[in-house]
This record gives structure tokens, C-alpha cells and sequence, in this order.
């Protein structure tokens, strides 16, 4: 099995920031010449996370707004005691979120649904330059 490791960087704006990285990703396991095995998509960074969605409007503004009704940017969290940076509920946001993605391949092509993206979710509360390493695996 061959394993093939690329990186790419993203400007994003924070305060769940949502972009949509499907196309990058298609195009790094077209790029490994690999027909079919998986992609792991991974955020470095306590901040940020990886995930799918169908990117449309209304989840746009759905996903952030269910993130601030279950971790909450304006209450006090222990973290922000320790460093005072204000972004405490953006590390426990991005814990829940999970850092990576895995999506399998096959015939050069990623096995997502008819509506299904991969994006970066920056939960941080200011704007970032953020790496994203995606690792292909297979044959």
C-alpha cells in the first residue's frame, strides 16, 4: 500500500468560519494516482475542525448556531483563566469536532454522498492561517 502526504494552507475569518475543501481534497487523491483507499483530511491545532455536511445556506448558518446553543462563547470557561485569550468555548467546539476526516476512494474519486462536503470549521475568535494535511492511503 502507498501512502502519499500533501498539505495545503487556508485563510480563514474564525468565529465558525465554514469552508468547503471537497474540491482540494478531490484533487490531492487524483494527484497520488491511487485508485481507491481512503483520504484523511486533519486540522493541526486545537482550534479548528474537520467534518461533512451538505454546504447550503441554511446549514451555514444552522451548524453555528447549534455550536453556540451547546458550547456557548459567552460564559466564563477555565481556559480563558489560564491564558486570557477569550477562546476557551473555541477548543471545547473543536474537541467535539473532532480534527479529522476520513472519506474512501475508488476509481480516483471520493465515495461522498450527492450532498456531502468536507470542510474546515475554524472555531477560534479571530482570524487564522490554517494548515490542512491530507494523507491518501491505497493502491
Amino acid at each position: 500500500m502507498a501512502v502519499k502526504t500533501y498539505e495545503f494552507q487556508i485563510s480563514t475569518k474564525g468565529w465558525n468560519d465554514i469552508i468547503d475543501i471537497t474540491d482540494r481534497i478531490q484533487e490531492y487523491v487524483k494527484k497520488s494516482g491511487m485508485n481507491q483507499g481512503n483520504a484523511l483530511v486533519f486540522v493541526p491545532g486545537s482550534t479548528a475542525g474537520i467534518t461533512t455536511i451538505e454546504y447550503e445556506p441554511g446549514l451555514l448558518k444552522d451548524y453555528p448556531e447549534f455550536m453556540e446553543k451547546i458550547i456557548p462563547s459567552n460564559i466564563r470557561y477555565k481556559h480563558d483563566d489560564t491564558w486570557h485569550d477569550g477562546n476557551g468555548f473555541s477548543h471545547v467546539r473543536a474537541a467535539l469536532q473532532g480534527a479529522s476526516f476520513t472519506v474512501p476512494f475508488l476509481n480516483g474519486g471520493l465515495l461522498l454522498g450527492t450532498w456531502q462536503q468536507i470542510i474546515l470549521v475554524d472555531f477560534d475568535n479571530r482570524s487564522r492561517n490554517r494548515r490542512i494535511i491530507v494523507q491518501v492511503s491505497g493502491e
